[in-house]
């Protein structure tokens, strides 16, 4: 069986396609079908914070597989109640938990229950922004290019400037439910936001009763250097999104939510396979890994080194590094895309962020030697006149 050639004649269309099959993975690498290695600066869009196929977590699933794998939530789970503790126990003042199974289900989670808690409409989003593709999540989305297609979206959203403390001031009125930011944008372009943006976002929203709903889909989990990027502001939102790397593979999202939270009843919302418990003892080996092996601070440490070391090659055709953690952005003058593929040609597998950024999101386990691999394919292949640079 020719398997680019099957998924080819079979798929979608709605991916564009690499010509190369991954078929296994362990801790930072990817193996393809020829037992070629790659070093994995993508993490599957952000999800393998802890690697591929950490043994903690496949074995957990082995044994949770083997007594329960699904269970609706109207009946209490042992997996279920203990990853709600385990979850909470790391965002003070977020108490409460709904599970999904994805970023943009979090996301169209939280726009429900702020419009529900507020009985207002309205929210606001920043430019540059990235929520997720279903309605209500696309319809917070910045770029033209995912919305324009599915227009007319759910109405009552706008956007402000990120970082626009003046005209995130005038944009909050006494209609608005929700914001919604990333406080270190990801698909935009890997901008982080200031403490003082951040910081007046939140007591504005405390002003005028509106909610402030922070998108760690991709931050979370360690990823910053904390154990979500909200924690290095100094504030604390009213409903936290996550997913991604929470069950360390397998497919969750949650949404965490505080106090000002309100008339979540049986029946405002749902999910058949929120919180069943073979992703509830995923997310338990997974967050028990990150604090034993102290991830975030890895994560911190080697972000240092990283973009450090990004900051030190001598190419032109860098314009800026930027990021926060193992997220990391390489903004380049000229379009990214001839480099992901000669990076890639060097068996380093990167992403990009808008048309003119490399983005890194190296799995948290990745190790100083093989971040000076990336850094090394990433100076040839950027440095015009090298053996292996683009003219």
């Amino acid at each position: 069986m020719d398997i680019v050639e099957t998924e080819a004649k079979h798929t979608s269309g709605v991916y564009a396609k690499q010509p190369l099959v991954i078929v296994r993975g362990q801790g930072a690498v990817l193996w393809d079908e020829n037992n070629v290695a790659y070093l994995d600066c993508s993490s599957g869009h952000g999800v393998a914070n802890l690697g591929h196929a950490h043994p903690r977590v496949a074995t957990a699933i082995y044994e949770q597989a083997s007594k329960l794998i699904t269970l609706f939530e109207t009946f209490p789970n042992d997996q279920r109640a203990a990853l709600m503790e385990k979850l909470t126990a790391f965002t003070p003042g977020l108490e409460r938990v709904f599970f999904c199974n994805s970023g943009t289900e979090s996301v169209e989670a939280a726009l429900k229950f702020a419009r529900v808690s507020t009985g207002r409409t309205a929210i606001l989003a920043a430019m540059r922004c990235f929520h997720g593709r279903t309605l209500g999540a696309l319809s917070a989305t910045w770029n033209k290019h995912y919305r324009e297609p599915f227009t007319p979206l759910v109405p009552d959203f706008s956007h402000v400037p990120f970082n626009n403390i003046e005209a995130l001031d005038q944009a909050v009125s006494a209609k608005t439910a929700a914001l919604i930011l990333e406080v270190l944008q990801g698909e935009g372009g890997v901008y982080p936001a200031s403490p003082e943006f951040v910081q007046a976002a939140r007591r504005i929203c405390t002003d005028r009763g509106a909610l402030l709903i922070i998108d760690e889909v991709q931050t979370g989990f360690g990823r910053t250097g904390r154990m979500f990027a909200y924690q290095h502001f100094g504030v604390t939102p009213d409903l936290l999104c996550c997913a991604k790397s929470l069950a360390g593979g397998l497919p969750m999202g949650a949404v965490l939510i505080g106090e000002n939270v309100k008339n979540l009843t049986p029946g405002t919302h749902g999910s058949t396979f929120g919180g069943n418990p073979l992703s509830c003892a995923a997310a338990l080996a997974a967050l028990t890994v990150m604090e034993e092996e102290d991830l975030p601070r890895q994560a911190a440490e080697k972000g240092v080194y990283l973009i450090q070391k990004l900051k030190a090659i001598p190419s032109p055709l860098i314009r800026e590094v930027r990021g926060l953690g193992l997220m990391v952005g390489i903004e380049l003058k000229q379009k990214a895309a001839p480099y992901l593929k000669a990076l890639q040609e060097k068996h380093v597998i990167a992403l990009n962020a808008g048309l003119n950024v490399i983005r890194l999101l190296p799995p948290l386990v990745i190790s100083y030697e093989q971040i000076d691999q990336v850094v090394d394919a990433l100076e040839d292949v950027l440095t015009p006149g090298s053996s292996e640079g683009i003219a």
